[in-house]
């Protein structure tokens, strides 16, 4: 156990230092098993659980929404979008940031990554807000807040990799990510309503567009419309498995750019090479945590811990609400995937025991570290769009999303106490 402590706190000042996470957590899970069973074992399993991942069904689900959400982000269909929700909600008081927000989680809904969702949204919405007089404390701040959402929304990158490492259906993972990602958005849009009436001056209404025009916009909505559509509607009538549906996706996204004329042979190559990369970074991060979680298992470290909670007098309330903190600490501090990928593995046996739904825990660890992505001092997708903005201080969106986190504490809230806003969809589709 001591073994497994050290390597523990290991991982964790290499994350600290920001050294990349798939090298830390596969040099210390190497260094930990040689000691606590030898560098032979190490060794062997090192191929062992390469090879598992590589020929894993379930871990193809990875490139294949990865590959779908950079077509539609390369393309411009994004873009199609806002113009969408901007036409219908710009005349109304913060009408375009109610717009962005729409536009973020419709985004989400076919990009699966927070980052990804605000980097595209600072290139496509901001300039818009600025346009109209939004201040750039309500504009940077709507934008932070709604890419966030791409973590939530199915389909999502850190549900597939929570669903990896508990060994939980993916599917049923996404169709429980649906009903506390609408909550989410339906909450961050009143924190805008809300934040439009106490400072009218900081979103001012936006130029009215004429029906006609609006309801012409709508033709650019229907490619995000018909992919979840098609994703979360097979999932949950049990048309096809979760990879199955990725494959699905790509498939239909590219026929879409395609059809629209919008994919050259620069855009096709460009948007292969962007997948290539970051699925390969994704797996490397993956193989390390798998290492990682056989670490915790020959250390003894997660059954000590289940002990230690067992024999702490806690209710099984109080074990969650404990475990709760410390996920939330953390994420003000680390990034979401170091914190998904080190404490999961830890904590599941202990949740498993007390009798906890590792469906609905993941959807509410997913709400923790989208309130880690804009609480400070490391909120990850405020110095995503620090970079995008670089006149827009950090300590400006900081202030900007504090009714942004108000919201999402109210929610892991509601979640926490009402499972079955996670788990009710998951129980029609058995």
């Amino acid at each position: 156990m001591t073994v497994g402590l050290v390597c523990l706190a290991a991982v964790l000042l290499l994350a600290f230092l920001r050294i990349p996470l798939g090298f830390a957590l596969l040099v210390v899970s190497i260094a930990g098993i040689s000691v606590v069973n030898s560098f032979d074992v190490a060794r062997m399993m090192i191929p062992m659980t390469l090879s598992e991942a590589v020929f894993s069904y379930e871990l193809a689900v990875v490139p294949l929404f990865i590959l779908m959400g950079n077509v539609l982000s390369r393309t411009g269909i994004s873009e199609d979008l806002f113009r969408a929700a901007n036409a219908f909600l710009s005349p109304v008081r913060g009408g375009l940031a109610l717009a962005t927000m729409v536009t973020c989680a419709g985004f989400s809904a076919v990009c699966g990554s927070s980052f990804a969702t605000a980097s595209t949204m600072a290139k496509v919405a901001y300039p818009s807000m600025k346009q109209y007089g939004y201040s750039d404390r309500l504009a940077s701040a709507t934008i932070a807040a709604g890419g966030t959402l791409g973590i939530l929304i199915p389909p999502s990158i850190i549900l597939m990799i929570y669903g990896i490492l508990t060994q939980q259906n993916i599917g049923e993972l996404f169709i429980a990510g649906v009903l506390p990602g609408l909550l989410g958005l339906a909450m961050y849009m009143a924190a805008i309503v809300l934040v439009a009436w106490r400072r009218p001056e900081q979103a001012p209404r936006g130029a009215p567009v004429p029906a006609r025009q609006r309801w012409q916009s709508l033709a650019g909505v229907w490619p995000f419309i018909a992919l979840f559509a098609l994703i979360i509607g097979g999932l949950y009538l049990g048309w096809f498995t979760a990879t199955e549906a990725g494959g699905i996706g790509a498939g239909v996204a590219l026929i879409i750019a395609l059809s629209q004329r919008r994919l050259s042979w620069r855009r096709f190559w460009e948007t292969m090479l962007d997948t290539a990369r970051t699925s390969v970074m994704l797996y490397t991060v993956l193989f390390g945590a798998m290492l990682f979680s056989q670490l915790i298992s020959f250390s003894g470290l997660a059954d000590a811990l289940l002990e230690l909670m067992q024999g702490s007098g806690l209710s099984r309330t109080g074990v969650l609400l404990a475990i709760l903190a410390v996920f939330l600490l953390l994420g003000c501090v680390m990034d979401s995937m170091a914190i998904i990928l080190i404490f999961v593995p830890l904590f599941s046996p202990t949740l498993v025991a007390q009798g906890f739904d590792l469906v609905w825990f993941g959807i509410v660890v997913v709400v923790l570290t989208e309130i880690g992505l804009i609480t400070p001092p490391v909120g990850m997708n405020v110095f995503v769009l620090k970079a995008n903005l670089p006149s827009v201080p950090v300590g400006t969106i900081f202030r900007g999303l504090v009714p942004f986190m108000a919201a999402d504490v109210i929610r892991l809230a509601v979640l926490v106490a009402f499972p079955s806003v996670s788990l009710i969809l998951v129980q029609w589709m058995k």
